[in-house]
């Protein structure tokens, strides 16, 4: 066997042009088209999630919104039909199946202490009419409630029951008026999008409005769903996902 002459083979080596000698040679770590391809590949999967995130958060304000925009329609359909409030329609027990129990036909639901059963009989009248869809059953809900059970009241699609009260727990203040309290539970940009969609934008003004402390949903809970500097926006920066709105259109 004949000996290798390492000195010859080196110089052998050296001799080759630069593009030769890189043929054959093992290369280390990731080439810049590698990087760039896992960084396209890496953005594209991002962009889906936040994509899809923002569907979901739309199709929530959607699905608010129809429910909310179906309660009104309900509400005064309801009037033109019996001419009385669901709740405190005075002759339910004789027009409408299932003898619900009656209101006392004053024009205001639930406004006196001894009224107390008609915000729950708003959604058994309402109910019973036809108007909306559901298998209510009556229990004790409170004027300020934002816990209502989905059982008695509709659900808000976040796990509460909605309310609807002669009040005022708008931020806003102002004179008592009948209101429907979305219920706790929503994300502060669902509320926030919806605002913008049907309202002014602002928490704190216009027919709908982030709603004050009541049974169920305190004032911590209500600050978290506020701008910290300014209480007439929506909470954006560190968003809350128990907020709660009141609406006017009743």
């Amino acid at each position: 066997m004949k000996k290798v002459n390492k000195q010859k083979m080196l110089a052998n080596w050296t001799s080759r042009p630069p593009c030769e000698r890189l043929v054959g040679a093992r290369q280390g770590g990731f080439t810049l088209i590698e990087i760039a391809i896992v960084l396209v590949i890496i953005g594209l999967l991002l962009g889906g999630v936040l994509k899809g995130q923002e569907l979901i958060n739309t199709a929530r304000v959607r699905a608010l919104n129809n429910t909310v925009d179906g309660i009104t329609a309900a509400w005064f359909s309801f009037q033109d039909r019996y001419r009385g409030f669901p709740g405190d329609y005075s002759q339910a027990a004789v027009n409408l199946p299932g003898t619900p129990a009656n209101g006392n036909g004053n024009g205001l639901v639930g406004a006196a202490s001894g009224e107390a059963a008609e915000r729950p009989n708003v959604w058994i009248h309402l109910q019973a009419a036809g108007y909306i869809t559901g298998n209510f059953v009556v229990a004790t809900v409170a004027a300020d409630d934002y816990g209502c059970l989905p059982t008695t009241c509709p659900d808000n699609g976040f796990g509460a029951g909605m309310n609807l009260n002669y009040g005022a727990l708008r931020q806003e203040g102002g004179i008592n008026a009948h209101e429907l309290i979305t219920g706790r539970g929503i994300p502060v940009e669902v509320l926030a999008e919806l605002d913008r969609k049907v309202d002014d934008g602002n928490a704190g003004s216009g027919a709908m409005q982030l709603g004050l402390a009541g049974t169920g949903w305190v004032t911590g809970d209500v600050t978290a769903c506020q701008n910290t500097t300014d209480n007439n926006l929506y909470g954006l920066q560190a968003p809350s996902s128990n907020c709660a709105a009141v609406f006017r259109n009743f």
